[in-house]
């Protein structure tokens, strides 16, 4: 068993939005930071931006201003609101621990048109 299920991705057109959920299979022993991802294939998964355990959301260049982690401790579940998309934010994302420490689910499949 994985420890974080993702859902909400879709087919949108460039310029539109998509809200990705990613919910703990289980109970978390404690909060830690957590981190979303994103893969084409062909290239090496990388690490969209990531929220610290108390809430504070950091991002790379890429989605700065465009996308937005939050969390909900008391559900278990961290969130990624995508604004603005654009084609090349096409990608399986996934959630993990910042760091990536723990077994990687499916990921959902995130597809923008042009």
């Amino acid at each position: 068993q994985v420890p974080f299920v993702e859902s909400g991705g879709g087919l949108v057109q460039a310029g539109g939005s998509l809200r990705l959920s990613c919910a703990a299979s289980g109970r978390p022993s404690r909060v830690t930071a957590m981190g979303w991802y994103r893969q084409v294939p062909g290239k090496q998964r990388e690490r969209v931006g990531f929220i610290s355990a108390r809430g504070t959301p950091t991002y790379t260049d890429a989605v700065k201003g465009r996308f937005t982690i939050s969390r909900d401790n008391t559900k278990n579940t961290v969130d990624l609101q995508m604004n603005s998309l654009k084609p090349e934010d096409t990608a399986v994302y996934y959630c993990n621990t910042a760091l990536g420490s723990v077994p990687w689910g499916q990921g959902t499949q995130v597809t923008v048109s042009s």
